[in-house]
């Protein structure tokens, strides 16, 4: 599975968690810079992401659109670095369980 960081991340978390999350990439890295939230969902359905995101936009886009791609939707706030790898590498198996699962679009990680 394969994460694709939205702005709201820093960039710098991919490298922290590509062992875990192989072929991740932050949305200003990706190679053709989507801006909009509409323009990321299509790029990540396209290449076959999961978006992780603060933004709820990302929950709105799905419901009228469906899925995929699927959406790690970060409830914690906006946090330190550190935290964001921590709670992605500690949620690992529940994201990858959840993901695998034809019912469910979303995973929420508070």
């Amino acid at each position: 599975m394969k994460l694709l960081l939205d702005e709201d991340i820093s960039h710098r978390i991919v490298g922290r968690i590509v062992e875990h999350f192989p072929n991740s990439v932050h949305v200003l890295l990706a190679a053709e810079k989507p801006k909009t939230d509409c323009v990321i969902f299509e790029y990540a359905r396209l290449y076959d992401f999961v978006i992780v995101t603060f933004d709820e936009d990302f929950y709105d886009i799905q419901l009228l659109k469906g899925f995929p791609p699927k959406i790690v939707w970060l409830r914690f706030g906006n946090s330190a670095s550190r935290t964001v790898v921590s709670k992605l590498i500690d949620n690992k198996e529940s994201i990858y369980r959840s993901l695998l699962d034809s019912e469910v679009g979303i995973i929420e990680i508070y």
